[in-house]
């Protein structure tokens, strides 16, 4: 230990040492000190901080182990959208979108860089100044979660960059969990006697939801980067291998396995010789993204609604198994379905051992002739959802039994019915769907009750506390403080957001209850058209069925619903406990403005606000927001990158506005 005098001197010197060793270990694969050595040194420093409260740095490796748990995650908005890639899963698809890319730039002759596609958690991590700012999470795109706190807690993410770092930097990238951290995880789970996590990827998403940055340190989790957001100060960067590079040099981890190609047959040999490898690899790999490497050929391609034209994804096709299939129970889900689920002896399927499956509907089960006692053949879909995909018939030896549909709910032993491909409970009140309805019922894009989580609602039927959507808005404080992980700030911050969530109003409402067919679109359909839930109650099945995108089957359906005793007491108790059950878009809707009446689309990325924020404030003004152009569509608003919706409206001569004529005509949005 240094002398009291240098200790501060010391306290510097290991900082500095650690922070290469963390770079040395995840940014150039070659470690200069064994994990013993780092810990001991971590301790050492732990230990002279606490000697020395005045030198306290934010940036020390040590702020990594100290951060206290948070109440809860925030959202924040994305300064540039994240997007999904289009995947394929042959090499007749990836020519084909070689020629488009071609197409695209004309002819002219572009680089690729293909890149092992990491199976793990999307995040986008934001420095500036060379300091980790923010870390957010893919959300929806446009928005996430704020999970700094989280992410500051991984050794492979540095917390300053070196020298040269740009005034700005979004590095978008996945967070993985390695498959020796998920055995250990698991392994301490059973010792525990807790639930297994099904596969790496939901073990990290998991782990990234939680409100202890210890509990995510002690995960193990990675990090690595692959492309960029909003980058300010790197105008010499012009391709993604150059930019990776840079990435390497400011100490952030990027893919060894990166490889540029010049053609196309470059580009399929480095993807036939990594599907033989990424066994190999020690953490979960669905596939390969390839990308054109030059960020002008990128920006000359564009991307369409959902996706750039100039990144596409190979999926690898899924690794297969056989076992036998012992029994199948059906799981009720939030709209009544019941979904057939097999358990079978446990096999390893793509690096996690399988003991479940997904049948899909029962549909499913006859044509593929599945019965119990069958061997059958398991893959995971998507490496993530592990599916029986046939019976092994050559191997049946006259004991297998088919299965049987249930005629009663296995839950209330409700009646049940079958329509299309799927069967459904037919009792309104029966727990397990009321379970899965009260999740969908205070999430987000309906009640959107912030801190009530799938775990708090668990907890909550458990205890007898919620027993009807009404009873969300009536709890006590005091009986929310007898929860599992409740404490005062919690409870208030949750009760506080009940109270918010009341003023919703009847599209939320509609949207929440998980009535069939009514999903978000179609609840501001009805809002837009009746001012109350009563005047709604008195519509005719002719009413409904007039309405915009609504038919003869969904209107009769929704009718149904609001004839059962079931229906009108949701509305009738929502009212009692205050929750607004009016047209909060008609009451806001003017009848006199520019966009009153009108259907409008929206695409591309804007600037000045959300597509979210902005369809809000169009519906405001009368208009009608929906999400294809057809030739009802009066006007498309087109932000920069609008793809195939814009090409679409060009041929059909409808009216295009870009940002600047929509600032014009709606200056508040920039305000």
């Amino acid at each position: 230990m240094a002398a009291l005098g240098d200790e501060p001197a010391r306290i510097e010197a290991l900082r500095e040492l650690l922070h290469r060793a963390n770079r040395s270990y995840y940014v150039e694969s070659d470690p200069f000190m064994a994990d013993s050595e780092f810990d001991r040194l971590l301790a050492e420093l732990s230990q002279l901080e606490a000697r020395h409260p005045e030198l306290a740095d934010s940036e020390s490796p040590t702020a990594r182990v100290g951060g206290a748990p948070v109440e809860g995650f925030e959202t924040a908005a994305h300064r540039r959208r994240m997007m999904s890639i289009d995947n394929t899963y042959s090499i007749d698809d990836l020519n084909a979108w070689y020629e488009r890319v071609l197409k695209g730039l004309e002819g002219a002759s572009p680089s690729f860089v293909c890149d092992p596609k990491i199976d793990g958690v999307a995040i986008s991590l934001r420095y500036e100044a060379g300091r980790l700012v923010a870390a957010i999470t893919r959300g929806d795109g446009e928005r996430g979660d704020l999970v700094t706190s989280n992410v500051r807690a991984l050794d492979s993410v540095p917390l300053v960059l070196a020298d040269g770092a740009p005034e700005v930097l979004e590095v978008r990238g996945e967070i993985f969990m390695p498959d020796e951290a998920f055995e250990r995880v698991n392994r301490e789970r059973a010792e525990q006697d807790e639930p297994l996590f099904a596969n790496a990827r939901n073990s990290t998403a998991g782990s990234l939801k939680s409100l202890d940055p210890a509990v995510v340190r002690a995960r193990g989790l990675r990090f690595c980067a692959h492309g960029r957001g909003e980058v300010v100060g790197m105008d010499q960067v012009t391709g993604h291998t150059e930019f990776t590079e840079c990435l390497r040099s400011l100490g952030i981890p990027t893919s060894e396995r990166q490889v540029r190609c010049t053609s196309l047959a470059q580009v399929v040999e480095a993807i036939e010789r990594f599907g033989g490898e990424r066994t190999e690899v020690g953490h979960a790999i669905d596939g390969m993204v390839v990308r054109v490497d030059s960020f002008a050929q990128q920006e000359q391609l564009g991307e369409t609604a959902k996706a750039p034209r100039w990144c596409i994804a190979f999926k690898y096709p899924a690794e297969q198994a056989q076992t036998h299939l012992l029994g199948v129970e059906w799981q009720v889900g939030k709209g009544g379905t019941l979904t057939p689920r097999a358990t079978m002896e446990p096999v390893l399927v793509s690096g996690t051992t399988v003991q479940h499956a997904t049948l899909h509907n029962v549909e499913e089960i006859r044509r593929k002739d599945i019965r119990i006692g069958d061997r059958v053949v398991v893959e995971k879909a998507g490496e993530i959802i592990p599916q029986v995909v046939a019976a092994v018939e050559g191997a049946r030896d006259g004991t297998e039994q088919t299965i049987e549909p249930p005629t009663q709910c296995p839950e209330c032993e409700g009646g049940v019915e079958q329509e299309g491909p799927k069967l459904y409970c037919t009792n309104p009140e029966c727990p397990a769907q009321f379970r899965e309805r009260l999740k969908w019922f205070v999430g987000r894009g309906q009640m959107d009750i912030d801190g009530f989580g799938e775990k708090l609602v668990d907890q909550l039927l458990e205890a007898g506390l919620v027993a009807h959507f009404a009873d969300v808005f009536t709890l006590e404080r005091s009986e929310l403080l007898t929860l599992e992980r409740m404490g005062e700030t919690s409870v208030d911050n949750l009760l506080a957001a009940t109270v918010a969530a009341k003023g919703r109003g009847l599209a939320r409402v509609l949207a929440g209850l998980g009535i069939r067919h009514i999903g978000a679109s179609a609840a501001k359909t009805l809002a837009r058209a009746f001012s109350d839930a009563s005047a709604l109650q008195a519509a005719s099945v002719e009413d409904l069925a007039a309405l915009e995108d609504f038919g003869e089957i969904t209107a009769r359906s929704l009718r149904d619903y609001l004839d059962t005793p079931t229906s009108r007491e949701a509305f009738d108790r929502l009212a009692e406990v205050g929750v607004v059950l009016e047209s909060e878009a008609l009451a806001e809707v003017s009848t006199d403005s520019l966009f009153s009446g009108r259907t409008v689309v929206l695409t591309g990325t804007l600037e000045a606000c959300s597509r979210s924020e902005l369809s809000k404030i169009l519906e405001g003004l009368g208009a009608s927001v929906t999400g294809s152009v057809s030739a009802k569509t009066d006007l498309l608003i087109a932000g920069t990158k609008a793809g195939s919706k814009l090409t679409k409206a060009e041929s059909l001569g409808i009216e295009i506005w870009d940002e600047a004529r929509l600032l014009a005509e709606l200056p508040q949005i920039a305000e």
